[in-house]
């Protein structure tokens, strides 16, 4: 039987990647002889929809198990919908693993352990089990004025808001400026905010303009 375990390395003593979408390698074991091929994973630092690219392709190698620390609910749809069984939450190495896995240790599952985007902005640190941080606060204003302030001091009205100028994140890696839904939806508070100070502004200017 063809079985995947999601790997930070090449070859069996290599430890067992938590992340399944976002893992550095993939390794196929076949269980009646212990050969095995690894796999470089191509979709490590896709923005969106790793989990169900990586569970096409392991599907496409013909794999009827997979093994790996934490699998999201859209890997865990796709895998299932592929008849591929899932084992999660395990930690070691790939071979021991295996081992487990053929003395009937592991139990399979159909229910995600984490949510979607995990592993997300933390491709760089390959084998690290925590999400990734995000910056600290939206500060940093929209110019500090400048722009509007052409007549009776208007330009003080944007300055030092909550603009979206200051976002620091916490990594360099590109992928982390993929933010989830609570931080979507901050982002969407900030823009209304900012949308309804500007047609203020916009109002007194032309009130201004008419006197």
């Amino acid at each position: 039987m063809k079985v995947v375990v999601s790997s930070t390395g090449t070859d069996l003593d290599a430890q067992i990647d938590p992340r399944f979408g976002r893992c550095a390698y993939f390794i196929m074991v076949d269980t009646d002889n212990m050969a095995y091929e690894s796999f470089d994973n191509g979709n490590m630092a896709l923005g969106g929809g790793a989990g169900i690219q990586s569970a096409q392709f392991v599907a496409s190698k013909g794999a009827k198990v997979v093994i790996t620390g934490n699998c999201g609910p859209n890997a865990v749809r796709t895998l299932s919908a592929a008849g591929v069984e899932i084992i999660v939450g395990q930690s070691g190495s790939v071979r021991q693993a295996i081992e487990d896995y053929k003395a009937g240790h592991l139990k399979t599952t159909n229910e995600a352990n984490v949510s979607d985007h995990y592993g997300m902005g933390d491709a760089v640190t390959q084998g690290s089990a925590s999400p990734p941080s995000f910056g600290s606060g939206m500060g940093g204003g929209m110019g500090r004025g400048g722009g509007m302030g052409c007549k009776r001091g208007m330009g003080q009205g944007m300055g030092r808001g909550g603009g979206m100028g200051g976002f620091v994140p916490a990594s360099p890696d590109p992928s982390v400026y993929e933010s989830r839904d609570p931080e979507v939806e901050s982002l969407k508070n900030q823009v209304g905010a900012l949308q309804e100070q500007i047609e203020a502004l916009k109002s007194r200017l032309k009130d201004s303009d008419q006197e």
